[in-house]
């Protein structure tokens, strides 16, 4: 099962937008338990995301 994360979440800390560092394989695809990387725009901070499975929800 794929699974593709979203370009941008809320940063934890301050509120603002994480951009998404991580890029998608051109071959390969993401699958649950993967990880992705965020870095905040407004305070820097990073945030390493584990990708969960879409049908948990």
């Amino acid at each position: 099962m794929s699974v593709i994360p979203p370009e941008t979440i809320v940063c934890v800390d301050c509120g603002g937008t994480c951009h998404l560092l991580s890029y998608l394989p051109e071959d390969d695809e993401l699958e649950p338990g993967d990880v992705v990387a965020y870095r905040c725009a407004d305070c820097n901070d990073r945030w390493d995301v584990v990708l969960g499975d879409p049908d948990d929800d």
